[in-house]
């Protein structure tokens, strides 16, 4: 697959983010997780590959049928609430 510099920056982008799944990433650019693990050993210092592997294995987040959650964005149950545009006081 031929991709631009600025879509191999957006997937690597992509692939660091915790809460991007693989899937994010194959709707977007089609691409499969095989193919970004590819693409990241070829375009990352094998140091930082290294990392990035580690933190990605295992990783619930990374892979949309092992979440907790199905839709949406992930909320803590202590982040306050804005409404009507305006911050909630205390």
């Amino acid at each position: 697959m031929n991709l631009e510099l600025k879509d191999i920056d957006r997937i690597i982008e992509m692939a660091w983010e915790d809460r991007t799944p693989f899937d994010a990433i194959t709707f977007q650019f089609n691409l499969k997780e095989q193919e970004v693990i590819n693409l990241m050993r070829r375009e990352l210092k094998p140091s930082s590959f290294r990392l990035w592997r580690a933190r990605v294995q295992g990783r619930a987040t990374k892979h949309s049928k092992k979440r907790t959650f199905d839709k949406g964005r992930f909320k803590c149950s202590r982040q306050r609430t804005i409404s009507n545009n305006s911050i909630s006081k205390r």
